[in-house]
């Protein structure tokens, strides 16, 4: 069978596919502890109760008919709020475009930008950049980053390759590693993107920020969120930024996503995704746009989930610390933000087996696309249960000490 050279050459993505993996053999009786996947278990972490019902209401009041092609006009004059009130942005209804979470904007963000043979540049590690890459024809710039910045890319790093790109796609808090940018290297990057943009010619493409910041709300007390425009005000004309329900609000199942940025950039993404049909939900929609009316009660849910994902997160950095101090090869960057915790295990030989094989399930940052980054990994504590954490750190030690009674 002869199928399109991109059909026979697009993987299914590496994170998924360790994920999937995982699951089987857990549903075939292994015990495993699964920190592999971004996502929440709904009994650790259920969605806000007044988002239930109000989805449930809507269901009920028979919203199951099209949304309009970019989002509701009554979810998008409340995301027109809740931007400005959680990111102080100030972004009207024209310029937000609604789809089924946050990919949909991605791929549009992507295909509205970049033509075939375009230069992109992403970090490594980082989500997905690389398949994305692919499935516009790009030509990727990879720039790998290093524990020096916090797995952060720098101005430094992208500046030797801005010639001729037309994206650059950042991440911040970024998946995988759960940092954040700081101000000063926002303020770099945005004044050397504006700087570059002033130096082209009419004719000649500008280069955008897809800024993904799906985890901004989950920033913790030690980190802060930045974003290009609030650092660099002329960077608005330049940025693209995409957000969504799930991460923020444990709601990855429901499949609400915002991208906003300039307005005639977002007017052609909603024209690609209205040939995809990658619309929200019309009773998901309805419901949104009456949680986000309840800013206060917004406010506590957030309070609340976030305390519980940083009892998770000091757990495991506090443990692994412990095993550090005890001479351990162990190297854990302090959690920023978002469900993840970057962790170093600086032993050689095939780790993450060896973990599995003690029924604990982390996924590499090579599943991330890094080159430079062995022995590091992506620890997710989304569907990890607080009684498990110290058994987990056990089986942590187990393998550590085994290997270095094997090196000696």
């Amino acid at each position: 069978m002869k199928l399109s050279q991109l059909a026979e050459t697009m993987p299914a993505p590496a994170p998924l596919a360790i994920g999937n993996a995982i699951r089987e053999r857990i549903n075939n009786g292994e015990q495993i502890y699964n920190l592999t996947i971004g996502d929440f278990l709904p009994s650790l972490f259920p969605i806000p109760q007044l988002l239930e019902n109000a989805i449930i209401d809507a269901y009920q009041n028979k919203q199951t008919n099209y949304p309009a092609p970019e989002g509701n006009a009554d979810l998008r004059e409340q995301l027109s709020i809740f931007i400005r009130h959680f990111q102080n942005l100030y972004y009207a209804p024209a310029e937000i475009l609604v789809a089924s979470g946050g990919r949909p904007l991605i791929f549009a963000a992507y295909q509205t930008i970049v033509d075939k043979g375009d230069k992109v540049i992403y970090p490594v590690p980082s989500w997905n950049n690389h398949y994305y890459v692919q499935l516009s024809g790009a030509q990727g710039c990879a720039i790998e980053t290093s524990v020096d910045n916090n797995f952060m890319l720098t101005a430094e790093d992208i500046r030797p390759h801005l010639k001729d790109a037309v994206l650059l796609a950042l991440c911040s808090p970024q998946n995988p590693t759960g940092t954040c940018y700081t101000q000063e290297q926002m303020k770099s990057i945005g004044d050397m993107i504006v700087e570059e943009n002033s130096r082209r010619g009419n004719g000649e493409k500008k280069l955008y920020v897809l800024y993904d910041h799906i985890y901004n709300l989950l920033v913790q007390d030690s980190a802060q969120h930045v974003d290009p425009v609030s650092v660099c005000p002329a960077m608005k004309d330049y940025t693209i930024f995409t957000d969504a329900v799930s991460k923020n609000f444990a709601a990855t199942g429901v499949r609400v996503g915002w991208g906003y940025g300039p307005q005639q950039i977002i007017n052609k993404m909603k024209t690609i995704l209205s040939h995809v049909g990658a619309w929200a939900p019309m009773a998901e929609q309805k419901a949104l746009a009456v949680f986000f009316n309840d800013l206060p009660g917004v406010e506590e849910y957030l309070h609340n989930f976030k305390r519980k994902i940083a009892r998770r997160l000091d757990g495991f950095y506090d443990g692994l610390m412990a095993l550090r101090q005890e001479g351990l090869p162990v190297e854990i960057i302090a959690p920023q933000a978002s469900i993840y915790l970057t962790v170093k295990i600086d032993i050689p030989g095939d780790i993450f087996n060896e973990l599995l094989n003690e029924g604990i399930a982390v996924i590499p940052f090579s599943a991330f696309g890094a080159k430079k980054a062995d022995q590091w990994f992506r620890l997710s504590v989304g569907t990890c249960k607080l009684e498990d954490i110290a058994a987990i750190l056990q089986r942590f030690r187990k393998v550590l000490m085994q290997k270095i009674e094997m090196a000696h």
